[in-house]
């Protein structure tokens, strides 16, 4: 069993908290507001982006930091602070503790260009929006650290139900017609969780491309969610897909990972059930 820092405790974050205490992990979970924590988490109050507040860290002597803050607002600034220096500040406060692994909760976004070939962990990253170049700067961070980066593409779940509520405003749907790589929330934490476990038996990549098995055009998921939510919209000629990029998982599906939520349908269908 392993002392594990959460530094980001957002649903992702939470999640993998659980199902660390589950299996009998000691889990630490640094957040800046005093929300309850799963039971069984330890909670440190602190701020990554203010590094007088990081001090009580060297105390928990973490074997595994999980980095998977969120940025406060989608500006340069906010995820410069987030991202950049505050990865920056808590790697220099465990400077001296028993650290043995960083995960780091990057994106695709790190992958700008826009193409119909499928784009792996050997692609290059070429970031077109400061979000992009600002987690690119942040993974540099990780060079000497034994560290695996997680770039997720986008995450869904509970909470997360922004498609689900934009297919049920057919007039607000965009014009064009890109693709779309998902995730799943519990995908994702179970994921960070297979790694940690799987630490000690392989050795791990250096990264990882964390989505499912399934881009496919936006519109197509929007109108299946439309329907399976029984809105109407006006059957008219799909828009040509044009834009964005196909992501490719099989670096996870090698790791033998096994998928709870493999595709849109199965996840989506969940969240549906919730209702």
């Amino acid at each position: 069993m392993s002392q594990v820092l959460i530094a980001g405790c957002g649903d992702l974050g939470l999640e993998l908290a659980r199902r660390l205490v589950a299996e009998g992990h000691a889990v630490t979970g640094l957040r800046r507001s005093a929300q309850p924590m799963p039971e069984g988490v330890q909670t440190l109050l602190a701020d990554v982006t203010q590094p007088q507040t990081l001090t009580e860290i060297v105390n928990i002597q973490p074997e595994i930091l999980v980095y998977c803050v969120a940025a406060s607002e989608h500006s340069d600034e906010s995820y410069r602070l987030s991202y950049v220096d505050g990865l920056r500040h808590v790697l220099s406060v465990l400077n001296e503790a028993t650290l043995q692994h960083v995960f780091f909760v990057s994106s695709t976004g790190v992958y700008g260009q826009e193409t119909d070939e499928w784009l792996d962990e050997g692609s290059p990253a070429i970031a077109t929006y400061f979000s992009g170049r600002r987690m690119l700067e942040a993974e540099a961070l990780l060079d000497g650290y034994p560290s695996t980066i997680l770039r997720f593409s986008g995450i869904y779940g509970p909470g997360r139900r922004r498609m689900l509520t934009l297919a049920q405003t057919p007039e607000q749907w965009p014009e064009k017609n890109g693709w779309t790589n998902r995730i799943h929330r519990d995908d994702g934490a179970a994921f960070i969780y297979y790694l940690i476990q799987q630490r000690h038996n392989v050795q791990l990549h250096r990264l990882y491309v964390v989505t499912d098995h399934q881009p496919l055009p936006v519109h197509n998921l929007l109108r299946w969610l439309a329907g399976e939510q029984g809105v109407e919209y006006a059957v008219s000629d799909m828009p040509p897909v044009q834009g964005n990029k196909r992501l490719s998982n099989q670096r996870m599906l090698a790791s033998g990972y096994q998928f709870i939520y493999p595709d849109y349908i199965a996840g989506y269908k969940s969240l549906l059930a919730m209702d």
